[in-house]
């Protein structure tokens, strides 16, 4: 038989019968987005996630006008991302560039936090600090309060157009975009001076950095929190992808507890509860999910374990009677009896935690000890490539550097320059007289030095090779500590 008289068939497990005719138009892959209408709950977790989210929402707004006293001609901005300096103040610490290692350190930190946070309760972060569940929350609140709760929005959307209707999606977007816009000016205070940026900003002098950037963090606010909201963390965020990895049986996460819910149906006041489970399937816990689906039907990428389907739960189990938690906080270990509490024999402190917390101690520790013994002021010598060396007139050699020195006090400090190579290097300061200079660093500057070593033309005669070894030291006049670096002194090969 030709190939072409052939029916072309899709098997699934050899099965003919399940065959996809090739006529048969395919069905996208893409899904268009449902609106989700989250319903209020109430509750002892409702409000814990009311206090962690005014919490945050008031340290991000407030910080940047924390003060702090550094010294005259210095910011006083207790937190700022001084990028135009190359440095970083948080209160007393100062972060250079160089220094850079230290922001890692915290990074690292932060990311074991959030490893030991997943192992001991899963997704705490996701569901009540994390800025995307903060600002999505905030948002959705201010959406219910001009549009009302959940049924007032569905019957607004489904009626046409109307003045009612413009006006209240009117409010609500542009709260919305005041909200980004007061989102995006904070974030933009932690990187120049709060308030000076404030009276820049309201009357148009800022730079156009300044305006450019605020945009951009108000339109990614706006668009993530206030329309994206779940999609962000079901489709964006790699999170939920990877938190497998760090929970094991004795994880909480919140669960249904199936053999107490199952069989569920409908129940009447008086009836028994005999024969059947103690969900009524009244799909509270699933009215009241942030990213519309029912815990029910077990783990789910899209769960960021935000505990309002165990209020809802906790509220109609109260209402019918009936014992709560049958949506809780328990382990996989549990999930397997009925009766037992959600968290009987939970253990926190286990191999998994106890090896989250000895990795974060010991970056911390390490952190510390080096913050503790940093040097508080550093060289760094920059040799010039272009040229390499200058061949003088009486045949002697000219090298170029550019010194800096780093004044990590807040106070004033001088310093000398001393040079050893080969045989004797004499010096040359540019923006000084003389041959040893004592060169004054205001507090928290980097001050740069431009020097030229130079060798007569009978010195050079005892070079040995064309990039021998120089020294250069540096040393604080006041307390005689001193700091070196490497470099080379170029010559013809």
């Amino acid at each position: 038989m030709n190939t072409m008289d052939r029916p072309n068939k899709f098997l699934i497990g050899g099965d003919e019968s399940r065959a996809t005719p090739p006529s048969a138009p395919r069905q996208s892959d893409y899904v268009s987005r449902t609106k989700i209408y989250p319903k209020r709950a109430r509750g002892i977790f409702r409000s814990i996630k009311w206090f962690v989210m005014g919490f945050a929402l008031a340290i991000y707004y407030v910080v940047p006008w924390l003060r702090w006293n550094r010294g005259e001609g210095l910011p006083d901005q207790a937190i700022l991302f001084d990028f135009a300096n190359q440095r970083l103040l948080f209160g007393p610490i100062e972060i250079w560039a160089q220094e850079f290692y230290y922001v890692t350190g915290l990074l690292v930190i932060g990311a074991l936090a959030l490893f030991l946070v997943t192992s001991i309760a899963g997704r705490m972060w996701c569901g009540y600090a994390c800025p995307q569940t903060v600002w999505t929350d905030l948002m959705i609140s201010v959406e219910r309060f001009w549009q009302g709760d959940r049924n007032a929005q569905l019957r607004l959307d489904a009626q046409p157009w109307s003045f009612e209707k413009i006006w209240k999606k009117s409010a609500t977007h542009l709260s919305w975009l005041a909200i980004s816009l007061a989102t995006g000016g904070a974030l933009v205070f932690y990187f120049r001076d709060a308030p000076t940026l404030a009276v820049e900003l309201v009357h148009g002098t800022a730079s156009t950095v300044a305006y450019v950037f605020l945009g951009l963090f108000a339109l990614t606010t706006y668009l993530l929190g206030g329309l994206a909201r779940e999609q962000v963390c079901i489709y964006m965020c790699p999170w939920p992808r990877i938190q497998g990895a760090m929970v094991d049986r004795d994880s909480l996460l919140i669960s249904y507890r199936e053999l107490r819910g199952e069989p569920r149906g409908a129940h009447k006041k008086g009836t028994t509860w005999d024969d059947r489970g103690d969900c009524i399937d009244c799909k509270a816990c699933v009215s009241v999910c942030p990213t519309g689906i029912d815990i029910r039907d077990g783990s789910q990428l899209a769960c960021i374990q935000c505990a309002l389907c165990i209020d809802a739960c906790n509220e109609i189990m109260d209402r019918v009677g009936r014992p709560r938690e049958l949506i809780a906080y328990t382990t996989i270990g549990n999930l397997g009896n009925a009766t037992s509490a959600p968290r009987a024999g939970w253990r926190i402190i286990r191999p998994r935690t106890m090896l989250y917390t000895a990795m974060i101690t010991f970056v911390a520790s390490l952190m510390g000890w080096s913050l503790l013994n940093r040097a508080d002021f550093e060289l760094s010598v920059i040799q010039d490539r272009n040229p390499l060396f200058v061949v003088l007139s009486d045949g002697g050699l000219r090298n170029g550097y550019m010194i800096k020195i780093a004044n990590k006090v807040e106070g004033v400090r001088h310093f000398k320059l001393h040079f050893r190579g080969p045989a004797e290097l004499q010096p040359k300061f540019v923006e000084f007289d003389g041959n040893d200079p004592t060169i004054e660093v205001n507090p928290s500057e980097v001050r740069a030095v431009k020097v030229f070593l130079m060798l007569s033309g009978a010195q050079r005669k005892e070079l040995k090779s064309d990039a021998e070894p120089v020294t250069i030291e540096l040393q604080d006049v006041e307390s005689g500590k001193t700091a070196s670096r490497a470099t080379t002194f170029r010559s013809p090969p």
